[in-house]
């Protein structure tokens, strides 16, 4: 799986060849097809990788305020440590639009992320990090929508602005923090 991860990375969807990773992790192919009977099983393997680097970036400890704070810079860390996880992320984007399979593949891993953060959003509220009108859906969308943004490869964008600026409006971020009951 990391050398079909390592592949796409660098060559793309169109580089990846089953061959050149059975090779790479010496085995031969009728034992990568024992494990990854098809491409498209070898590609999930490698959408369950990149989930699990994103994953690995939430601390199960502190509040949720704090655990939202920590995980929107550790991703920012992540994205920037491992350029790579954004090219294979892109990848997988470009290739979902065209391939139903891995576009329910991809909705699968976004549903997940979206609970995911949306679990912690409700907690926010509920211990009143946050607004109680906030709509923890909606804003788990914008925060989905911009952490997939900034683990693309950059396109001379700001990640680290939005960002910021994400942990400003959800008030835990630097900057002048709002009162759970403040309204706009």
């Amino acid at each position: 799986m990391l050398a079909a991860y390592r592949q796409i990375a660098a060559r793309g969807f169109e580089g990846l060849r089953t061959r050149e990773v059975a090779a790479e992790v010496g085995v031969n192919i009728a034992t990568l097809h024992y494990y990854f009977p098809t491409k498209e099983k070898l590609i999930e393997g490698v959408v369950e990788h990149a989930m699990r680097r994103f994953q690995s970036t939430l601390e199960p400890h502190g509040t949720s305020a704090d655990q939202l704070r920590n995980y929107l810079r550790a991703v920012r860390r992540l994205v920037q440590d491992e350029p790579e996880l954004g090219a294979v992320m892109g990848e997988l984007m470009l290739r979902s639009s065209r391939d139903p399979a891995l576009a329910g593949t991809m909705e699968q891993m976004y549903g997940v992320w979206h609970r995911t953060v949306r679990g912690i959003l409700k907690r926010a509220v509920k211990e009143g990090h946050m607004r109680p009108d906030v709509d923890s859906d909606e804003v788990a969308a914008i925060i989905v929508a911009t952490l997939t943004g900034v683990s693309l490869p950059s396109t001379g964008g700001r990640p680290d602005q939005a960002l910021r600026q994400l942990e400003r409006w959800l008030g835990i971020g630097p900057g002048p923090r709002r009162t759970p009951q403040a309204t706009d």
